[in-house]
């Protein structure tokens, strides 16, 4: 082994945390929100027939609903003017059939409203799947440099408010779509002069919507962001509770925080009032439309009245007035929701973009084609002149090289952040390397499948991890098709079994929230359990004892020399006294591999470095 240097800062996955959420968003054009809603109206295609239908009730209860308005004005016109004659026959008809449309058309609603809640929950469910089905693929790098609440909140707020979109947004715009359409044709054949007012009044609306839309685009998109942030600082707080209150941070924590809250809150406000400011001002102005439309049908029914040779284009009824004004409110109506829904559009587009800008991250580059899946792997590992950085203007590793025989144990020592841990995301290949190779049996781990190469490996860290299930369920993680004589022999070994015996349901106790309900040295315990049972040809131990007692460290020592008996190992640790059987204990300060060597060997040299570390230790 030689030619091996590490510069510092590369312990851990690069621990350079680069928060997406506080990465400036770029200014959504025309052309960026057409590509979101296209990208959402893919999701309503994948169940056409659900969609036809849905088209189809709203529809026909919009044109049974435009019909009311003819009806009403035809049973108004059933009054003869002049002589206060009344043709009831004709009243009675036009009523009974404007309960019944109007009836139809309430129903037809009803069920449209269910099928697209039913239909948004089912795209809901796609788009949570395809997003954490989607991280799944991602590489360790992008878990590195996003936070944790940030991720979260793209799956539960940002969908939700994508959900609310599909569920009712949508649906309004298109019905809007239609009753628009339909009012207009009726209002023409009506009276084609009585439109003219809302050549007015409909540009006024539409350049007032379009001037605040342009406001408050960038709103909504701060608005998540923010929430982003809040989560993502919310989520590291909460996890790091205990060291908080060891420390009596309890007071700048929610100081800060408050900042964080007053930033989420100030971004809501703002989106939200310019928001809340166009429904009331478009409202405004389609009354205004309305008035006119009642003045302006008021004298052209008086000179109807009046003027026997007035032009037929001119001639308009009673009923017809009346019509007229039902039918500018609803021309003119919809347009008022359309203008109070843009705000909730707005946060659904920039939700729904900040989804898909997840989805749209490159995943873990794909195996070669030619890629073959590690077989019979007997554990012979080699690093190759390994040149390699978490990012291009800091190389943690210059020129590595490393030969590991079969059953061999490499340790590696050193200050915190020199880059041991590097070594292990290599071997995983969570990263690969900028230079050289890393190979295992002769195979560069680019040329192998992922799935072969890290199912070769086993691993105890020094975070451990459970998920929320039995203790039984957490052991067999590695091996699910263990038996539970398998279970408990591995549970002996780990020195874990009794304590699990002593619990009032044995192997089947709960763990939760991961395993917060027992100790962090039993958590570890099971994690080592773990391992034991998973049958791999090679061991990577990073810390693997840091959470429990020396006395349980030293039972814990023999079971580990069992469990790395004939595996090629790669210790990472701070703790020596866990490394003195190690084959090769590689010793790296500021940067460079200084000493190299069994543990006896280390001893034994005058001035060593090791030899003062473990002095220092057991002194």
């Amino acid at each position: 082994m030689n030619n091996m240097q590490m510069g510092g800062g590369g312990g851990g996955l690069g621990k350079s945390r680069s928060l997406s959420s506080t990465v400036v968003d770029q200014k959504q054009t025309g052309a960026d929100r057409v590509r979101v809603l296209r990208r959402m109206g893919k999701y309503l295609l994948r169940y056409p027939k659900t969609v036809i239908l849905a088209l189809f009730l709203m529809l026909s209860s919009n044109l049974l609903a435009l019909a009311g308005p003819m009806l009403s004005g035809k049973a108004i016109d059933a009054i003869e003017p002049g002589r206060g004659a009344v043709n009831f026959g004709e009243v009675w008809l036009f009523v009974g059939l404007l309960i019944v449309f109007y009836a139809v058309s309430g129903m037809l609603s009803y069920i449209l409203s269910v099928i697209m809640v039913n239909l948004s929950q089912r795209i809901i469910y796609t788009m949570r799947r395809e997003v954490f089905e989607h991280l799944t693929s991602l590489p360790v790098g992008y878990f590195d440099t996003h936070a944790t609440g940030d991720i979260i909140s793209h799956i539960s707020y940002d969908i939700d408010m994508v959900n609310t979109s599909l569920s009712h947004d949508i649906l309004q715009v298109l019905a809007s779509i239609v009753t628009v359409v339909g009012a207009l044709v009726m209002m023409l054949s009506i009276s084609p002069p009585l439109v003219l007012v809302f050549a007015i009044t409909i540009p006024i609306s539409v350049l007032f919507t379009r001037y605040k839309t342009k406001r408050i685009r960038p709103l909504f998109k701060a608005r998540s962001r923010k929430l982003g942030e809040l989560n993502g600082f919310a989520e590291e707080m909460l996890s790091g509770q205990k060291t908080i209150r060891a420390y009596s941070r309890e007071n700048v924590i929610v100081s800060r925080f408050d900042a964080r809250n007053n930033d989420a809150v100030e971004a809501y406000y703002k989106a939200d009032w310019h928001g809340a400011m166009i429904g009331p001002s478009v409202n405004f102005i389609n009354n205004l439309s309305i008035a006119l439309v009642t003045v302006c049908g008021g004298i052209l029914y008086m000179l109807t009245q009046t003027t026997p040779t007035l032009a037929p284009i001119l001639v308009l009824t009673l009923g017809g007035v009346s019509a007229f004004v039902q039918y500018s409110r609803k021309f003119s109506g919809p347009i008022n929701e359309l203008a109070n829904i843009v705000s909730e559009l707005q946060s659904a587009t920039a939700a729904a973009e900040r989804v898909f800008r997840l989805i749209d991250e490159a995943p873990e580059t794909k195996d070669k084609d030619t890629a073959t899946a590690l077989t019979d792997v007997q554990g012979e590992v080699d690093f190759s002149h390994v040149t390699f950085g978490y990012v291009a203007e800091k190389t943690i590793l210059h020129d590595l090289t490393v030969h590991a025989k079969p059953g061999t144990t490499v340790a590696i020592v050193g200050p915190t952040g020199a880059g041991k841990t590097t070594v292990i995301n290599l071997l995983m290949r969570f990263y690969d390397v900028n230079e050289g190779a890393v190979s295992v049996d002769g195979v560069d781990v680019r040329d192998a499948t992922r799935t072969s190469l890290r199912s070769a490996f086993t691993m105890v860290l020094q975070d451990t991890w459970l998920f929320c299930g039995t203790i039984f369920e957490n052991i067999t993680y590695g091996k699910e098709n263990a038996t539970r004589d398998e279970v408990i022999a591995a549970a002996k070994a780990a020195h874990i079994h009794n304590y699990i015996e002593s619990l009032k349901d044995g192997y089947d106790t709960m763990l939760t929230d991961d395993g917060v309900n027992i100790s962090k040295g039993q958590r570890q315990l099971i994690t080592i359990a773990r391992a034991m049972l998973a049958d791999a040809p090679m061991l990577i131990l990073d810390e693997a004892t840091s959470n429990v007692d020396s006395r349980t460290e030293q039972q814990i020592q023999a079971a580990m020399k069992k469990l790395m008996a004939g595996r090629t190992c790669f210790v990472i640790a701070h703790r020596l006294s866990t490394i003195q059987n190690a084959d090769v204990i590689l010793v790296v300060k500021d940067g460079n591999v200084i000493e190299a060597g069994n543990h006896e060997a280390l001893m034994k040299k005058e001035g060593g470095f090791y030899a003062s570390l473990y002095n220092s230790q057991f002194t």
